[in-house]
């Protein structure tokens, strides 16, 4: 396998950010409502964004300097002014509308008018919020940190949010959060490229800090070492707790199980190849989520 190997600087710089913008995403986007102290409005995209602690509740987004010509956006200019901001957050109904908010009208130009989006007060900040996102979060901007004052450089706006609103039919019942069934993010990547988060999309992978997990090192070598089982196959099976693990009496009664049973009296007169069908079917177990059958039978192919 080849990589392609870049020290940053030795390519001009608008291809080195899309080397970035393609590799790190997708990206969450705040759509940002700011004001300035003559009471314009500015609302704009920026999917150099995300949140980095509950508490407190810290946003961070970044406008960086334009790559072009190192020019700086109006919403750096408002939140160094009016040091506050709604960070809006979109699903895929309002994906044209926040693109177009991008465009680098004059500064004094609301946006709002523009992408055809509604103002609606905000609780506890100035600038207003937008009707028509899911979910919007009242910050106050915090600090701003420069890490760079030439083209593409960028500037870091903290932000501690201080009154959030979600819209109803996106959340889970019991308060127990948004639910991704119902909410159709967006996310962004390079170029015009976005994503949309759909339940065809949408897959479980179990935390490990829910249990210890043995770690692949653990596995048996047959399975660790096994051709058809991909890293995540390896992964899944290995977040398993060592309490959690069948016994052997529970691995031997697995032999009564119909598909388990098929497969080892077909292939009874060769002993490879029952091995491998019972890691095939030891698989199709797992990606089925059927953890503990398929561990019963990956140990059965032994």
């Amino acid at each position: 396998m080849s990589f392609r190997t870049i020290t940053p600087g030795t390519l001009p710089g608008p291809e080195w950010h899309q080397f970035l913008l393609g590799a790190v995403a997708p990206r969450p986007i705040a759509f940002v409502s700011t004001i300035s102290t003559d009471g314009e409005v500015n609302l704009s995209p920026f999917s150099f964004f995300n949140v980095f602690s509950s508490n407190p509740s810290t946003l961070i987004f970044s406008p960086a300097n334009r790559v072009r010509d190192n020019t700086q956006k109006h919403t750096l200019f408002n939140v160094r002014e009016v040091a506050e901001c709604v960070v809006n957050i979109c699903d895929y109904a309002v994906v044209e509308q926040m693109s177009l908010a991008s465009t680098e009208y004059e500064r004094g130009v609301n946006e709002f008018v523009k992408a055809g989006l509604t103002e609606l007060p905000s609780d506890k900040v100035r600038p207003p919020r937008v009707a028509e996102c899911p979910v919007s979060l009242e910050c106050v901007v915090e600090q701003i940190i420069a890490i760079g004052d030439s083209n593409g450089g960028g500037n870091l706006v903290i932000c501690r949010v201080v009154q959030a609103h979600f819209r109803e039919d996106i959340l889970l019942p019991y308060s127990a959060g948004v639910d991704p069934h119902k909410f159709d993010a967006v996310a962004r990547l390079a170029g015009d490229w976005y994503s949309r988060v759909v339940p065809e999309s949408l897959f479980i992978v179990p935390k490990p800090n829910r249990n210890k997990g043995i770690g692949i090192d653990q596995l048996p070598e047959h399975i660790r070492t096994s051709d058809l089982l991909t890293g995540n196959n390896l992964g899944r099976l290995a977040n398993i707790g060592q309490q959690a693990l069948p016994t052997p009496a529970q691995v031997q009664e697995f032999r009564h199980d119909p598909l388990v049973s098929y497969t080892l009296s077909k292939h009874a007169a060769n002993p490879a190849a029952q091995r491998h069908e019972l890691v095939v079917l030891g698989k199709k177990l797992l990606e089925e989520g059927r953890l503990l059958d398929a561990w019963k039978t990956l140990l059965l192919a032994e």
